[in-house]
């Protein structure tokens, strides 16, 4: 009789036979970038190129954000996403800071038992590479109630990948809201003025002092030599980092159009038109999947870059707002270059490789 071996919480929770989906992190592996691939000249915060990854910056140098293929090697990565400072700031003003960050809707972590006694942990593990040595801070942020945790880790060799965890204990005093809106907050600093480094860490959870948010961080903006990378970003409750959560690519980029869907980045048909009247054209735009909320629309003003095919000839347009929007549809219009029969149907197509067009319902 062949002897079955007994199966332990503590065996379960370092098993790499882990439940799918318990990387909170969404697009940790860096590997969806909709919006393209990099971004130059970077000096305020938005999303630039990797997905569901935000980029904060306030008046603290000039950067470059790129979809990487530099990573660590032998781990099964493809992407990092890399930081590279091109304008030097060696004297932060107090405000100033620079941050990578992913907002986290509330519902999606309600098992973590935030508020009560029975709040669980959450480790964080990933992979960083830096020229510049020293302490970095990574921090989580109960937003609903306002509510932080930093902790600091320590890239210790020059241009070498360094995996690190982080332990943050759960919080007992108060959870996120059950909702689509941000409930956690997973923030790396890059560089923080003395607003957010001149008190004593908030190494346990305690209501937002913004002074004690990154104490001891570097200053990654202090030279134009300075580059960071990550990757293998993983946030899982328990005390024990499990192997990096590899998702398919359709079902990663499917998480990602939850919160941003680019329907055309380059030439490419976009959807069925109509002329409304007949100086307002109007197309109907499906989501591939239900988004966040209903979205807004950031579209790149091409110079008649999209065209509108109809039997009679076809009309350059160059300038969409949204006129309807809900979590699985979106009707976009252009009044300003239509001019056509009302009733008439046809295609629209963006005709140039510049062209953007992007549904966003992020945080």
């Amino acid at each position: 009789i062949m002897a079955i071996d007994k199966v332990t919480p503590a065996a379960l929770e370092t098993s790499t036979n882990q439940p799918n989906f318990r990387n909170i992190i969404i697009n940790g592996d860096m590997s969806i970038a909709q919006r393209g691939t990099s971004t130059s000249s970077i000096t305020s915060g938005g999303y630039q190129t990797v997905d569901r990854f935000y980029t904060g910056v306030t008046t603290a140098g000039t950067w470059t954000q790129s979809q990487s293929t530099t990573v660590p090697s032998g781990e099964g990565f493809a992407t990092s996403l890399k930081m590279d400072c091109t304008t030097a700031d060696g004297s932060l003003a107090a405000g100033d800071l620079i941050q990578v960050v992913q907002y986290i809707e509330g519902q999606n972590v309600q098992y973590l038992k935030y508020g009560t006694s029975s709040a669980q942990s959450l480790i964080l593990s990933f992979w960083v590479r830096s020229n510049k040595t020293g302490t970095y801070i990574a921090e989580l942020r109960n937003t609903d109630n306002t509510r932080t945790r930093s902790l600091s880790y320590t890239i210790s060799s020059a241009d070498t990948w360094e995996k690190k965890t982080i332990t943050f204990g759960g919080d007992t005093n108060s959870g996120p809201n059950n909702d689509n809106g941000e409930g956690l907050r997973l923030t790396f600093w890059l560089a923080a003025g003395s607003t957010y480094s001149s008190g004593t860490l908030a190494t346990d959870w305690e209501s937002t002092t913004q002074a004690n948010r990154a104490v001891g961080q570097v200053n990654l903006a202090d030279s134009t030599s300075n580059e960071w990378y990550v990757t293998g970003v993983q946030l899982e409750a328990g005390t024990s980092a499990s192997d990096f959560e590899f998702l398919p690519t359709d079902v990663n980029l499917q998480r990602c159009q939850r919160y941003c869907f680019v329907k055309s980045n380059g030439a490419g048909a976009l959807g069925i038109a109509t002329y409304y009247t007949s100086s307002s054209m109007r197309a109907s735009i499906s989501f591939p999947t239900t988004m966040r909320a209903a979205p807004t629309l950031n579209v790149t003003e091409v110079s008649n870059g999209y065209q509108m095919n109809r039997n009679s000839g076809s009309d350059k347009v160059d300038d969409f707002t949204i006129n309807q929007a809900n979590l699985t549809e979106a009707q976009i219009i252009n009044a300003s270059d239509a001019s056509g029969t009302a009733g008439q149907a046809g295609t629209l197509h963006a005709d140039l490789s510049t062209c953007f067009l992007a549904f966003i319902s992020e945080l």
